[in-house]
């Protein structure tokens, strides 16, 4: 597993993991109700992982052989959904950080599944830090590499 570890600006409760290729990803109609209530929206190209705090928020990329078993039990909210790399390569920025500059990760072209997952979110308003894994697998078979961001 390699880890790749960010502070990033969580302006309007929400950061992007999203394939290098400029102009994919528009998640303005994406954030529905139902997608501020799971803190995921996605769209093609981009998954927008919500936070619970509108400051900086820790978050680290795994990058795993294999899909990572899945432990439920530490965290207080889970969701999934798929992310299709095309260009080599993921963007993990803000809202509002400047995409040219934004930190890059090293990720091999194809279809990934992801799977965010949230703990402590019970003290959210006080100094605990939020835990936010996003795991991710190549689809369909589960069995290739992960990553994960938290």
């Amino acid at each position: 597993m390699t880890r790749y570890k960010f502070e990033l600006f969580a302006d309007y409760f929400q950061f992007y993991v999203q394939d290098d290729l400029e102009g994919i990803g528009d998640l303005s109609e994406t954030w529905t109700q139902e997608a501020v209530d799971r803190l995921l929206a996605v769209a093609p190209g981009t998954v927008g992982v919500g936070t619970v705090r509108n400051t900086t928020v820790p978050v680290a990329i795994e990058i795993h052989p294999s899909a990572p078993a899945e432990e439920l039990q530490p965290w207080d909210h889970v969701t999934e959904c798929d992310l299709h790399v095309t260009s080599g390569q993921v963007v993990v920025a803000g809202r509002t950080d400047y995409f040219p500059e934004a930190a890059r990760v090293p990720l091999p072209r194809d279809l990934y599944r992801v799977r965010t997952s949230y703990g402590n979110l019970a003290r959210r308003p006080t100094t605990a830090l939020m835990a936010t894994t996003t795991t991710a697998c190549r689809s369909g078979h589960h069995s290739g590499r992960g990553m994960s961001a938290f």
